[in-house]
């Protein structure tokens, strides 16, 4: 600032007050400083700025795998929303890992970003105590932990899962096969949960990881032991169950039913295209950096809970009839 102020012939104070968006003394004067801070490359330091007004104009947003489609809307509709009200975004992959999680937001907080977007990794309050213990603004995105005691923003498919099981017994499956997520995870149990409650005793459980190789694994034993149905709990597993199913040169819904929670851009332009239960993310996204801008702003948002909803598209069979 002070190679600005000389290069312009004018003092620290006028530079500072023109990079503030203050008025100068003169526009001829604010146009000597803009001409100055052009020529010299200058770049005011974010974080020392930081230490003035108590805010970087930067959010974190660490979520739990950047390779899954469903994360990366959800990343983009933060940042766009973001981005409306003058605020930047890092992002951080845990990458299903609770202790990359870990690292991820505290190095966010060293960075000192004005407020956190947290997916988990798993249901452990142990790192949102931490983060809520030094005072950063936090909303929990899609899943949540136990004792949560900060806003969440996530989506609802119990209709959804409700709707799609009552399909599924009433074309007549007895052993239907559900390719589930991790019971340390809100979403990974509650899904499960909702599903076999509403198929009674008519479900084959095997639990996967959110991840795609798990995902054919689980179809590979499911179908072993006869199932005649497959529900993925997420989109990559649903993509790796996709493949076994394919690679037993079984015909969808001919052979073998298949429905998958969450959906994928490519997922309608299958033969045939598959029947999922779709998630609003840009919705999700766009709440979510809502409620950490209202808490930022010292306000409370309540949580916000969406619907998610079932997609039929004919990888059903008879069950959509």
């Amino acid at each position: 600032m002070k190679d600005v102020a000389q290069h312009a012939g004018v003092s620290t104070a006028t530079v500072s007050r023109v990079l503030n968006g203050h008025a100068a003394p003169t526009p001829e004067t604010r146009e000597r400083v803009l001409a100055a801070i052009e020529e010299l490359g200058y770049r005011p330091n974010a974080l020392a700025r930081s230490l003035r007004t108590t805010s970087t104009q930067t959010l974190g947003l660490v979520i739990s795998d950047l390779l899954n489609p469903f994360f990366a809307e959800i990343a983009r509709a933060v940042e766009d929303e973001a981005r409306s009200h003058g605020y930047c975004v890092v992002i951080g992959n845990a990458d299903e890992s609770a202790e990359q999680e870990a690292t991820y937001v505290r190095t966010l907080l060293d960075r000192r970003v004005d407020g956190l977007l947290l997916c988990p990794a798993t249901d452990d309050p142990s790192l949102v105590r931490e983060v809520r213990a030094g005072g950063v603004p936090l909303v929990l995105l899609d899943r949540t932990v136990r004792g949560a005691t900060c806003p969440v923003v996530r989506a609802d498919g119990s209709e959804a899962l409700t709707a799609l099981a009552r399909r599924l017994v009433g074309a007549g499956h007895t052993r239907i096969g559900v390719i589930a997520g991790p019971p340390n995870t809100s979403t990974g149990r509650e899904r499960t949960d909702v599903l076999t409650g509403a198929l009674g005793g008519l479900a084959q459980v095997v639990h996967g990881d959110f991840r795609q190789e798990s995902g054919s694994q689980a179809a590979a034993r499911l179908i072993d032991d006869g199932a005649t149905a497959l529900v993925a709990m997420d989109n990559l597993m649903g993509l790796g169950a996709l493949g076994e199913v394919r690679a037993r040169g079984l015909q969808i819904p001919h052979d073998i039913a298949f429905a998958v929670f969450d959906d994928q851009p490519w997922f309608p332009l299958l033969d045939p295209p598959i029947t999922v239960i779709a998630q609003p993310t840009v919705e999700m996204g766009q709440a979510a950096a809502r409620s950490l801008l209202a808490l930022i702003d010292g306000r409370q948002p309540d949580d916000v809970r969406l619907t998610a909803k079932l997609v039929l598209r004919g990888s059903l069979g008879e069950a959509e009839l």
